[in-house]
């Protein structure tokens, strides 16, 4: 494994220093590609997800196909236009000088994607990487076994190996991939593991993103509209068998007490 891990690390650098990745040419060629993975392999992923999670054909393919197929769309819609140079408004000390803003690639990005949207959350990342033309290290969630299999087995067969790579790895070989030098990591999952990669982050002045989960607290008062707020909590309730950011956390408040609604329960 660490044998693999340096080959890859170096390959990749090798392959970002070589400008390989910055053509529009080729990032639409790369994105092009994610989507023929995506419509070619789309029963193999709803089959992966069933064994994975017991995750429904429709939710399955709304949750994790079709809403990475529309980022997707966006993405290759939009591209063109995003990397052009935009110009700004000049002050009086750059007044001799050329303003603008250009989105330059970062370089070699690590993205760790969680076990709940194992491919959701893995790809969209990705299209937003190659995107902007970086070379791209994947490591999906080692607990979403058949999701894990389709990235490391079947994903490279549609991306360039000279710029994008697949890891395996539990948490402990995770914090040793992390000692290498990445130029930005992209992170879903526990505060607890979200410590650990921003403190390896820190020591490479490294920027992150950080996705830790959150609360979405549902006030319920006595004079609500049943019929109304039943199905629109329930929803975010029963979505992912409750392994979703908007999985609704009910506080009951009787009328009158709303105001008390923001306070911590006992």
């Amino acid at each position: 494994w660490e044998k693999m891990r340096g080959k890859c690390g170096h390959r990749l650098r090798a392959t970002w220093l070589s400008g390989k990745t910055r053509p529009l040419e080729y990032r639409l060629a790369q994105l092009e590609a994610l989507g023929r993975f995506l419509e070619e392999k789309k029963q193999d992923i709803l089959e992966a997800l069933d064994l994975d999670m017991r995750k429904p054909p429709f939710e399955a393919e709304f949750s994790e196909v079709l809403l990475c197929k529309n980022e997707l769309n966006t993405t290759l819609n939009n591209l063109s236009h995003w990397m052009k140079d935009e110009q700004v408004d000049k002050n009086l000390a750059t007044q001799l000088d050329t303003a603008f803003i250009r989105r330059d690639p970062y370089g070699v990005v690590l993205i760790i994607a969680p076990c709940n949207y194992p491919i959701y959350l893995l790809l969209v990342p990705l299209i937003g990487a190659i995107a902007a033309g970086n070379c791209v290290v994947v490591r999906p969630s080692e607990i979403t076994k058949n999701s894990k299999r389709l990235a490391v087995e079947v994903l490279p067969r549609y991306l360039d190996k000279d710029c994008f790579a697949v890891v395996t790895a539990g948490k402990q070989e995770t914090t040793r991939l992390l000692e290498n030098k990445f130029d930005y990591i992209f992170f879903t999952g526990n505060p607890a593991m979200g410590r650990i990669v921003m403190t390896a982050a820190a020591k490479h002045l490294t920027p992150v993103m950080l996705e830790l989960g959150g609360k979405n607290p549902c006030y319920v008062s006595d004079n609500c509209d049943v019929q109304n707020c039943g199905p629109a909590g329930g929803l975010g309730t029963l979505l992912q068998r409750g392994a979703d950011l908007h999985r609704a956390q009910l506080h009951p408040v009787q009328h009158g007490d709303e105001g008390q609604a923001g306070a911590r329960p006992a």
